[in-house]
């Protein structure tokens, strides 16, 4: 059983990290990535590796997905600000 959970969450892995490659629109795309990096996170858990489970969840997950949110809606309005 822990074996299929195991694949099924390495699938949603390679799933979230493909669909941020593939997508046009650059909110999405990060979305997608910090969600492959929250799998990731399970997978620790699920490998035995509560530390680098909470390091992965903490970082990877949350605050780099929120650093480049931040800084796509700050770039946006610059952007808008230069066409005009």
């Amino acid at each position: 059983m822990l074996t299929v959970l195991t694949i099924t969450i390495c699938v949603g892995v390679l799933v979230g990290s493909l669909l941020a490659i593939v997508l046009d629109s650059l909110t999405s795309a990060v979305v997608s990535a910090g969600l492959a990096s929250l799998f990731a996170s399970v997978l620790y858990v699920l490998l035995s590796a509560p530390d680098v489970a909470m390091t992965e969840a903490a970082i990877g997950s949350g605050l780099t997905t929120m650093i480049f949110l931040y800084t796509i809606k700050k770039t946006q309005g610059v952007k808008k600000e230069v066409l005009k």
